[in-house]
């Protein structure tokens, strides 16, 4: 058994890049190695800035390939046909045989048993795969015809110790690889894996970054343990800086305290999003002004402590300066403003969202029971801040920045609020607004958003969402469900597709509102799953309301999911199927038509009379209960109705000789089936 490692070394790539090179580059061998029946027992990628690695062991040195007959083309095929079959095969017409099988007579090929070495297969196939490695950004340089990342320097292949012997475009293999970034004159040979890490390991380079990104935050830890701050966790900085090193050194730096004195999101932002710096807290969670910077060497004589220190006072004093001048900028003075900045084409500017926001949000004030005026003078002012110097520099902190001007302007702190989170959520994991104000105002925005992007048919696609539409409808759906709240959505989306006619825009789309309906629905679908519900009670829960009940929807759904596979779970779905199944199966094989209603008056059993009762029992619960159901006790009741109905179909004959009792009892299971139905729609629930 051999091993195979192979090395590019190139010119610094980005963190983003490295991960799906990486992953796409190990996946393409493991294929090759799979469709060519070669064995191996590990395979392993590896990346630094400069060196994407990927490592093969425990491979066959060899495969036999069996004898096999390849079938052709019928033997009454165009020539051109047969010409391709030998061609494809390297064969002579010569080689060929008849065969007469099933679907006639066709020619076969009988291939011979055959030794492939894997060496001559992957000097084969390694430039093949190269070649259609595919990069979201890559580049030429020079005279070369060479798509990549960045320049390709060096392609390092070995197999059992032996180099291979392929050409890569201008580049030839070689078990050689540059040993030093800065002077790459400096080359070293390797024969295995082991050797080529331990030589780096020695230098204290590390090539895996699994291993690096661990040594980053055990130093992390332990800096911050001795300083006593705290670091916030933060996983896509941490694995951005681990794939921007390749030597880690984490150092303290620290800026100036003047600067505490701007608001904590420029500087985090400036150094966690900018910089890819840590910020670091005291231990009451207050931002300090010290930092770590993960550096790619060690700082032996303080320089890079320094300048980074320097870099990040320079951005932070921009950022000071631009927070003196534009938070005392009169907010409500500069909303005309907005009149000249363009919203998207046929949808305005955004003056004319900010109008259509005060009367949506008008509306949904009213079913908040809040002040009209409070909610509408937020959605005059919330959009302000994109006319400001620090969102243009820091267009992450729209939203925030807005609130901070709105606080230092003296603004009522529910306004204040709702301007700095109308954007969230953001995401299946962001922070969900949950005063009053800020769910008004939330909501506003992201209807506005929709209706009108559905109206001029900017809608997503399967591998596309450039407005973030998805994220818009997430977060209609999080506001919902995480402050337990219903809202008549459809009313809403009518409302706000006429505000936008009343301006004058042609939303085109005539069919924009059911399109958005449909839309709501399937990402509520999508939160569900992502919520571990089950499929099919998705479905059933789905199918059973309509948006304007998204919040029962869920509710209802994962309460089900919860006891789906308990005893009470197991009682219902058993008492709802029993009926059922009878049900759907005498309906579907006779011509009897069912009213809506049983007639008692001819039950002939107490079992009847039992389950009619139980019924009507269940139908006054589902009657009388009000917004406020308890999910949990409707299922409760449910299941309460196992011993009755248990009984009804141990002792009485549905299919009765006489048709009217039969229909008489079918019309009783009906009634059982849509009293259960109150709840969910449980024809879509499947038996395991």
């Amino acid at each position: 058994m051999s091993e195979f490692f192979l090395e590019l070394f190139s010119e610094e790539i980005p963190a983003g890049l490295q991960r799906n090179s990486r992953k796409t580059l190990l996946e393409s061998f493991q294929k090759l190695f799979e469709e060519k029946q070669i064995s191996f027992k590990k395979s392993s990628s590896f990346s630094t800035p400069n060196r994407l690695v990927i490592l093969f062991e425990g491979l066959s040195k060899e495969i036999i390939q069996k004898a096999e007959e390849i079938k052709g083309p019928n033997i009454n095929a165009p020539e051109k046909a047969v010409e391709g079959f030998l061609r494809s095969n390297q064969i002579d017409k010569k080689d060929l045989i008849k065969k007469k099988i099933e679907k006639g007579e066709f020619y076969f090929f009988k291939k011979p048993s055959n030794k492939i070495n894997t060496i001559d297969l992957l000097e084969e196939y390694t430039p093949l795969i190269l070649d259609k490695l595919q990069w979201k950004k890559s580049m030429r340089w020079g005279s070369h015809s060479l798509n990549w990342a960045r320049p390709l320097k060096s392609i390092l292949a070995v197999f059992d110790d032996k180099s291979l012997g392929f050409k890569f475009h201008h580049l030839i293999c070689s078990n050689t690889t540059f040993i030093d970034k800065e002077f790459e004159d400096k080359k070293k040979i390797f024969k295995t894996f082991k050797s080529y890490k331990d030589f780096f390991n020695q230098s204290g380079i590390i090539i895996d970054h699994v291993p690096r990104k661990e040594f980053i935050v055990k130093e992390i830890e332990k800096i911050s343990k001795k300083n006593n701050f705290i670091i916030e966790p933060n996983n896509k900085l941490l694995d951005e800086v681990t794939d921007i090193v390749e030597q880690p050194n984490v150092i303290v730096c620290k800026f100036d305290q003047k600067f505490l004195n701007i608001p904590k999101e420029i500087l985090i932002i400036t150094m966690q999003h900018h910089q890819k710096y840590f910020p670091t807290f005291d231990k009451k969670g207050k931002i300090t002004n010290e930092f770590l910077v993960v550096a790619n060497n060690k700082d032996t004589k303080g320089y890079i402590k320094l300048g980074n220190e320097r870099v990040v006072e320079a951005r932070l004093s921009d950022a000071q300066f631009f927070w003196e001048k534009n938070k005392s900028q009169n907010l409500v003075k500069q909303v005309s403003k907005l009149k000249t900045m363009n919203y998207f084409k046929g949808l305005g500017s955004y003056f004319d969202k900010i109008q259509r926001m005060r009367k949506l949000g008008g509306m949904i004030s009213d079913e908040l029971l809040i002040s009209k005026d409070q909610v509408e003078l937020s959605a005059s002012i919330c959009k302000v801040d994109l006319i400001s110097d620090l969102v243009g520099e820091f267009p992450e902190l729209q939203g925030i920045m807005g609130g901070y001007f709105a606080e230092e302007q003296g603004f009522d702190k529910e306004i204040v609020l709702a301007v700095s989170e109308h954007y969230l959520p953001a995401g299946l994991d962001s922070k969900t607004p949950k005063k009053p104000f800020s769910i008004a105002l939330a909501l506003t925005d992201k209807i506005d958003t929709l209706v009108g992007f559905f109206g001029i048919n900017q809608k997503p696609t399967s591998s596309k969402d450039p407005y973030a539409l998805r994220r818009s409808a997430l977060g209609i759906i999080k506001l919902l469900i995480d402050n337990n709240k219903e809202f008549k959505i459809k009313d809403l989306i009518s409302y706000s597709t006429s505000l936008h006619r009343d301006q004058g825009f042609e939303l085109l789309n005539e069919l924009s509102q059911r399109e958005l309906a449909d839309f709501l629905k399937d990402r509520l679908k999508y939160y569900m799953k992502e919520k571990k519900i089950r499929a099919d009670i998705i479905e059933a829960s789905i199918n059973a309301y309509s948006i304007d009940h998204m919040n029962k929807i869920y509710n209802k759904a994962s309460t089900l999911n919860s006891v789906i596979n308990k005893d009470i779970g197991e009682d219902i779905i058993a008492n709802y199927k029993r009926a059922s199944n009878i049900l759907d199966s005498e309906l579907k094989n006779s011509d009897v038509e069912l009213s809506n209603t049983t007639d008692p008056g001819i039950f002939k059993n107490d079992y009847e009379k039992n389950l009619f009762k139980k019924i009507n029992e269940m139908r006054k619960y589902f009657t009388n209960i009000n917004k406020d159901e308890n999910y949990k006790e409707s299922l409760t009741i449910l299941a309460g109705a196992k011993k009755v109905i248990s009984d009804f179909f141990d002792n009485v004959k549905v299919n009765d000789e006489d048709k009217n009792i039969k229909k008489n009892r079918l019309e009783l299971l009906q009634m059982l089936c849509r009293t259960f139905n109150n709840y969910i729609n449980f024809s879509k629930i499947e038996t395991k």
